[in-house]
């Protein structure tokens, strides 16, 4: 069995090279198989593309069950919640961030719910098609490939005048036939199976709906909570303030101690005419001139 299987493999890659390299002509299949063949291409890259770009649109990836603050939804509601406890209850506007905070900690929920739905009815089912149907199909696909080289290959020696026989060109023959059956038969329930996939789709449609439905219904309850917060802190009366002094906060200042030590700030506080420095410089000048026009004593 081992040496009847290396004897085949032979055979396919002595066709495979004589087609692609001397120009022999293989076995042609009809349009119909070859098109079914392309959709069948199509469906494969369709599946694995799908499967990739359905989870970067549900972010955190639902297989991986992330923190609230994963979503953006979360990140805003923890910074909402955070700020608005840390000013206090007394502020309408503390509140109202409380509010908004919440909604968005609702809406983060209801996220990860659309994410868990479209993972078990829609991310689930195009794995099981692409790791069973697809691959299923692709194999006698691959085998259909090979025995349709090996028949090729028999009955092109048999014709030159090889030790093939009749016997040996028919059980390849069978073969091919066999595989062109399994081939034909996957690829077809593959492409008509379109009543699954679209309510696959179906599926998925209404977990967007449902989602942004309830996003809505918490954002249209949110709208009215914050309007009637924003008519309460118009209807608040203000109260007066007025900024303290230092004086009402016990703070000594200079005046305080000047009064302390007696009263001198009125000193302190007047003006005093000091000469300057060319005043100063002018009257030395002066004082040395006098000294030096004065007579010498007599002897």
């Amino acid at each position: 069995m081992a040496f009847a299987g290396l004897k085949k493999q032979i055979n396919k890659a002595n066709q495979y090279v004589t087609e692609k390299m001397g120009g022999a002509e293989g076995t042609k299949l009809d349009l119909d198989f070859m098109e079914m063949e392309r959709k069948t291409d199509v469906t494969v890259e369709l599946v694995e593309e799908l499967q990739a770009k359905t989870k970067e649109y549900l972010q955190p990836n639902p297989t991986a069950r992330a923190k609230m603050a994963a979503v953006k939804e979360g990140i805003l509601a923890d910074c909402m919640l955070t700020y608005g406890k840390k000013l206090g209850e007394d502020s309408i506007f503390a509140n109202a961030l409380v509010e908004m905070g919440d909604s968005l900690k609702q809406m983060a929920d209801v996220k990860y719910s659309l994410d868990d739905n479209i993972k078990q009815n829609f991310l689930e089912p195009l794995h099981q098609l692409q790791t069973k149907d697809l691959k299923e199909v692709m194999h006698h696909r691959k085998k259909l490939q090979g025995r349709r080289l090996d028949f090729d290959c028999k009955k092109r020696r048999q014709a030159k005048g090889s030790q093939i026989t009749d016997e040996e060109v028919r059980g390849a023959e069978e073969k091919f036939a066999e595989s062109l059956q399994l081939a034909q038969v996957g690829m077809y329930n593959l492409l008509e199976n379109d009543v699954e996939q679209v309510s696959q789709l179906v599926t998925f449609a209404e977990g967007l709906l449902d989602f942004h439905q309830q996003c809505a219904d918490i954002l249209r309850v949110l709208v009215e909570v914050l309007n009637e917060k924003r008519e309460e802190a118009a209807a608040r009366p203000k109260s007066e303030f007025v900024p303290k002094t230092l004086a009402d906060l016990n703070i000594e200042t200079l005046g305080s101690q000047d009064g302390m030590n007696g009263g001198s700030s009125s000193r302190l506080n007047s003006p005093v005419n000091k000469p300057t420095h060319l005043e100063l410089l002018g009257n030395g000048q002066a004082q040395a001139r006098s000294t030096n026009a004065s007579p010498l004593p007599s002897p």
